[in-house]
């Protein structure tokens, strides 16, 4: 079974800083559960979620993100379920004990103290990464039937330069069996120029990526993006019955490996698809069901490191994700942050 694992970007952006925006936040979930037909009990549960997340980042930070996007999983009969996640980003105070902060009662803010008991019990999934001084990314999701699961994890932020409407970035990843194909673009520049040639790039994935290896893809795409500005593009596919990793990456893509603290670049040539190639290699690398895959464009500092985040490796993609844009943003361009790893239920 083929099935596309997230948006193509972060669909709803909502910044947390006065009691308004808690309000602001739960309109753009329960609109978004509208968009995809949500049964109604499900969206109730949805916006109690938000509600409660967005409170928490006003009430402990002052200030923070909610960031909203649609993803695919697997039903319990195997058929698939769609879910909304929801990613709350903030730079407080942190917790030393999230699992303390989560019993009813217990509070940092002089409060009841019943926020993340609340999002646990109402979402159907939840994780949560928090440092003492290093603020708190928490993450939920809500799905529309009962005992849905991600059989691969995957985390995507894909947000646009401040004062933009249109990502000039998009991501993409899709699972097959044992194997998934993840590709990131960057359109040139940003703004809706930018976002046409990504949104090309994406529009090819889902006839090719199975049937095309990522070197053989990104020449395909150079063709069809001639008619736009062209991106710097990464695409990779990973077989975990074959513990293979493939990657075929134009421009200025980061992508590594990262297991046990141990972070391994994938090579990407210089160019531009649509505009100039010189030529396409792919490159291939073992691949551990342990492992981490993580693609960004520049928007991000390549400077990074998760060496300051005990524990953040084991986390789900999503909070990686989460993380490094917070933490890591150049703030002058779009950014992408796409994290992959193979889900402990497959």
């Amino acid at each position: 079974m083929e099935n596309v694992l997230t948006a193509s970007r972060t669909e709803e952006i909502v910044a947390i800083s006065e009691a308004a925006d808690v309000a602001a936040a739960r309109r753009a979930a329960t609109d978004l559960a509208r968009q995809i037909a949500f049964p109604e009990e499900v969206s109730g549960r949805l916006a109690l979620v938000v509600t409660e997340a967005a409170t928490n980042v006003l009430k402990h930070a002052g200030h923070g993100q909610i960031l909203l996007r649609t993803l695919k999983g697997e039903g319990a009969d195997g058929s698939t379920a769609r879910g909304i996640e929801l990613l709350a980003l903030d730079e407080g105070a942190g917790m030393a004990d999230t699992g303390a902060s989560m019993v009813d009662g217990n509070s940092t803010a002089g409060t009841y103290g019943v926020g993340l008991g609340a999002i646990r019990r109402q979402a159907d999934t939840f994780d949560i990464f928090s440092l003492p001084g290093n603020g708190t990314v928490l993450r939920a999701v809500v799905w529309e039937v009962a005992g849905a699961r991600e059989r691969w994890e995957c985390g995507l932020v894909c947000v646009p330069l401040a004062g933009e409407e249109s990502c000039g970035d998009a991501g993409w990843a899709a699972v097959r069996d044992n194997e998934v194909v993840a590709m990131i673009s960057d359109g040139l520049g940003h703004g809706d120029a930018a976002a046409l040639a990504s949104d090309e790039a994406v529009a090819l994935m889902p006839a090719l990526a199975f049937v095309l290896p990522p070197a053989e893809l990104a020449l395909r795409m150079h063709t069809v993006l001639q008619k736009t500005r062209g991106a710097a593009v990464a695409i990779a596919r990973l077989d975990s019955s074959g513990g293979r990793a493939a990657f075929a990456g134009i421009g200025n893509i980061a992508a590594c490996t990262i297991v046990g603290g141990e972070r391994r670049h994938l090579v990407s040539l210089n160019g531009i698809v649509g505009h100039n190639i010189r030529k396409t290699q792919q490159f291939d690398a073992a691949w551990r069901d342990d492992m981490l895959l993580v693609l960004h464009s520049d928007g991000l500092t390549s400077r990074w490191s998760l060496d300051a985040y005990p524990g953040l490796e084991q986390t789900h993609p999503a909070i990686i994700a989460g993380v490094l844009y917070r933490d890591f943003y150049r703030g002058r361009d779009d950014v992408s942050v796409l994290v992959i790893r193979r889900g402990s239920s497959s």
